[in-house]
């Protein structure tokens, strides 16, 4: 099975509770009048798209009526899966930097998929010919540890790493120094699964931003906010938090194919500028891939 197929098999949830029930709405209805919109707004609000885009998405269709783009409900399923695509225009994944290495650093809170996700990225750069390395940053637990160690087993991938309860900084600290010595394309920093509430959390994750600043100029390259699909709206509220303690490049969603709140893809994208960079639509290590917007909009609309 292709990726497409994957994609589209894992938003299966949510097709059914987006897609299939705009087309009973457009079998329902012989035109598109309030109630329709009424009706549509609910569908959007149930899939998890958020109340601002819905609202952007309703005056792009009443738009399309008054331009006599949409002229019955049978021309609405191809507007919106047009529109939407719009909508989720984003930036590709980091590649290796001009001067390696590139320094990634994924933050989020426990139980979203951190750790998987980083040792899914590794094998995915590896895959692609670049050598990495992993830096084992979640420094609160002796079990992160051994995760990132097992993955790095796996993916043929050295990883940095310090005693628990050690200055996560200091792990960082050590990792960028290492790639910079064995010539690295690319170091994988993981962090302590931190509530977005967590304060003091925060305000680690910032000194280590700083400490990797002071070795690389324009360094961490890119800084992953992992998010779990299933959370739907909350997933919104965590990027908000997250944002505010350091500069996200971009949304890692893990779980997409055990949700009906995949709609939460186009909300993060437009409320907060954030793009969706990968997506993880199964447990495999080749289930977490980048993201293409065309890709995930033929994937919600597709047919059965």
């Amino acid at each position: 099975m292709g990726f497409f197929d994957k994609l589209k098999a894992g938003l299966e949830k949510t097709r059914k509770s987006f897609t299939e029930k705009i087309e009973q709405l457009v079998i329902g209805y012989a035109t598109i009048d309030d109630e329709f919109l009424d009706d549509l707004e609910a569908v959007l609000l149930s899939a998890d798209v958020g109340v601002a885009t819905t609202s952007k998405l309703l005056a792009e269709i009443r738009k399309g009526i008054k331009d006599k783009l949409i002229n019955s409900p049978d021309d609405l399923k191809p507007f919106l899966q047009e529109k939407i695509s719009a909508m989720l225009v984003g930036q590709s994944p980091a590649e290796a930097a001009h001067n390696p290495p590139t320094v990634i650093l994924v933050v989020g809170v426990n139980g979203v998929g951190k750790t998987t996700t980083i040792g899914k990225l590794a094998s995915y750069y590896c895959e692609n010919g670049k050598k990495v390395l992993l830096a084992a940053g979640d420094t609160f637990r002796a079990a992160a540890i051994d995760q990132i160690e097992i993955w790095g087993q796996r993916t043929g991938t050295e990883v940095i790493k310090h005693a628990e309860g050690s200055d996560p900084a200091a792990v960082a600290f050590d990792a960028v120094q290492a790639a910079k010595a064995r010539k690295a394309d690319m170091v994988i920093i993981d962090t302590a699964g931190r509530l977005h509430t967590k304060s003091n959390l925060m305000e680690e994750l910032k000194k280590i931003n700083r400490v990797i600043a002071k070795e690389i100029a324009d360094a961490p390259h890119e800084t992953l906010l992992v998010l779990d699909a299933t959370t739907g709206q909350n997933a919104i509220n965590q990027a908000k938090l997250f944002g505010d303690a350091v500069k996200l490049s971009g949304v890692v969603l893990t779980k997409l194919d055990g949700t009906a709140k995949g709609g939460v893809v186009i909300a993060i994208n437009n409320e907060l500028g954030l793009p969706v960079k990968w997506v993880g639509v199964g447990e495999g290590v080749n289930d977490l891939r980048p993201f293409v917007a065309a890709d995930f909009a033929a994937a919600l609309f597709a047919d059965k």
